[in-house]
């Protein structure tokens, strides 16, 4: 009979300690009796805790990009109004966990990529595939003249990323969304005004 594999039950538990404890604070005993599974389960799946990093944070993105296909692929809104609806539901989550979890990919930016070249160059690859789409509703908003085309697609969508990340990381200090809600107001106020 073939041992039970628990690689899944322990990526999940991964995912929620490296939530709470961050990348350095997550030990492989903490990730092994979140997911309630003995020990050497771990190094039977992963190779090190940098690659299992790796696995936790390509879940986190498969979950980030369907939460994207849902608010930038929603045809009943327009282009501008698809942006503003990715913000809402993601101000919406993390009001629900109290502003006390913030992005992973965040976290990982600020904490992990000192201590891992593999993880850096995976954010990096993130960052762009995640602009991808946002460039491509940003320039869809500037040819029906929603948004000024003052600044190239993939600018604006980089500068919405990066800033809506340093909103995010506020929340977390100030435990409330009033800096997600900040973003929001004069972000699309200004730069993703929507002209006349």
């Amino acid at each position: 009979m073939p041992k039970q594999s628990f690689r899944q039950q322990i990526i999940e538990a991964g995912l929620r300690v490296m939530f709470r404890q961050g990348y350095m604070g997550s030990g492989v005993r903490a990730i092994t009796a979140e997911a309630a599974v003995p020990q050497g389960s771990f190094t039977n799946h992963f190779r090190s805790k940098e690659a299992f990093a790796l696995e936790v944070l390509d879940r986190y993105f498969e979950h980030v990009k369907g939460l994207v296909s849902q608010a930038l692929g929603d045809a009943t809104l327009t282009p501008r109004e698809r942006l503003l609806r990715y913000l809402d539901i993601i101000t919406e989550r993390l009001t629900d966990d109290r502003c006390v979890r913030g992005c992973l990919i965040g976290d990982f930016s600020l904490e992990a990529v000192q201590h891992s070249d593999m993880l850096r160059e995976r954010l990096g690859e993130i960052f762009t595939e995640w602009r991808r789409p946002f460039a491509a509703c940003i320039a869809q908003a500037q040819a029906a003249g929603e948004i000024a085309s003052t600044f190239e697609p993939v600018e604006l969508a980089d500068f919405l990323l990066s800033s809506w990340e340093g909103a995010i990381l506020r929340m977390k200090v100030e435990r409330t969304a009033a800096a997600l809600e900040r973003f929001k107001k004069i972000a699309f106020q200004t730069v993703f005004k929507k002209e006349r």
